[in-house]
């Protein structure tokens, strides 16, 4: 790794702080990461549960791994190196959310306990929920959302996770929803309802 450069100079004491974003908006900012295999559910119930909290009155922001692909990263492919500079530059625009008080919410396959373990560590464990979308590949390639397993299975996408590249299940995750049994609605109101007291309330609560 290449020497830190020296003429860099943070200024982040002189700044104003997480505390006084949070204050403003009326809420605790936290970062949900949402992670499993490609058509178990993440972006769906991502999307539901931003609608939900923005009803409420929450100030939120949605990560999502195509959208983020087509912009911030689009420079990266698909290898190891890739895929972990994919999810550190994705972590640390949470950070930037989470400092200004923001839920964001992150939905991304992010498919090794290694890998996530870094987002935890740039966003920090006490503000990091992650939450397993929990869905058995045989019904996630039943789904196929985007065409994707198809294509891994007829070798036209390499390294794909769940076919020829592992998912590695969280140990211990903040919440695991289940939707290869359990409906939108359910997992939703699962995820909303463990996630309220973290936030806060509201200045319209």
């Amino acid at each position: 790794m290449a020497d830190k450069p020296t003429h860099i100079h943070p200024i982040f004491d002189r700044i104003l702080q997480r505390q006084d974003k949070e204050t403003q908006l009326g809420q605790r900012a936290v970062v949900v990461w949402l992670t499993g295999l490609s058509g178990s559910g993440k972006s769906t119930i991502a999307q539901a549960l931003e609608r939900q909290l923005h009803q409420d009155g929450y100030f939120t922001k949605l990560l999502d791994g195509d959208n983020i692909r087509t912009g911030l990263n689009n420079n990266l492919g698909f290898s190891a190196e890739d895929r972990q500079e994919n999810i550190r530059r994705i972590a640390e625009t949470a950070k930037l959310f989470l400092d200004g008080g923001i839920i964001c919410l992150c939905s991304f396959v992010s498919p090794t306990r290694a890998i996530r373990a870094m987002a935890r560590e740039i966003v920090g464990a006490e503000d990091f929920l992650e939450v397993y979308v929990n869905a058995p590949l045989a019904v996630c390639e039943d789904r196929d959302v985007k065409g994707l397993y198809k294509k891994a299975r007829a070798g036209e996408i390499k390294d794909f996770t769940g076919i020829d590249a592992p998912f590695e299940a969280p140990e211990a995750p903040f919440l695991e929803l289940h939707t290869g049994t359990e409906t939108l609605e359910t997992s939703v109101q699962r995820l909303y309802d463990a996630l309220k007291p973290r936030i806060g309330a509201t200045q319209q609560d």
